[in-house]
């Protein structure tokens, strides 16, 4: 067998895992959530516990005292969907849909874009079905 050939086999044979690899990494579609409430312009930063980059637009934050407030970017963020890792700087600790998130780039790290924040609603997440009914 030639060389090409080889070559041609082992792409058709690593190609499945590249797709599903692609494929698990875009979240395109958040969790549906309900809003709980009125959208706020502040969350206080230290009550934050983690973020969830849900898309190139959507952030869950995920507060200490259980609430989660989303926030909708108003444009899609390069690269934010597919890095999922963000950083900010919140001033007074709060952070405000008027700060800026940067985008943490993987291999090698370094900072990608930046992306002005939106007013954060208060929402409850859905549960989804991980199964398919039997």
């Amino acid at each position: 067998m030639t060389r090409s050939w080889r070559r041609f086999f082992l792409l058709l044979a690593i190609a499945p895992a590249f797709a599903a690899s692609a494929r698990d990494r875009d979240h395109g579609t958040p969790p549906p959530a309900e809003p709980t409430g009125a959208a706020v312009d502040c969350i206080p930063a230290h009550l934050i516990r983690e973020s969830q980059v849900r898309s190139d637009r959507v952030i869950d934050f995920l507060m200490r005292d259980r609430r989660v407030f989303r926030t909708t970017l108003a444009q899609a963020c390069p690269g934010l969907g597919y890095e999922r890792r963000i950083s900010y700087r919140p001033i007074g600790n709060r952070l405000c849909s008027t700060d800026i998130l940067t985008v943490i780039t993987s291999a090698p790290i370094q900072t990608g874009a930046a992306c002005g924040l939106a007013p954060f609603e208060p929402v409850t997440l859905t549960p989804t079905r991980r199964f398919p009914a039997r």
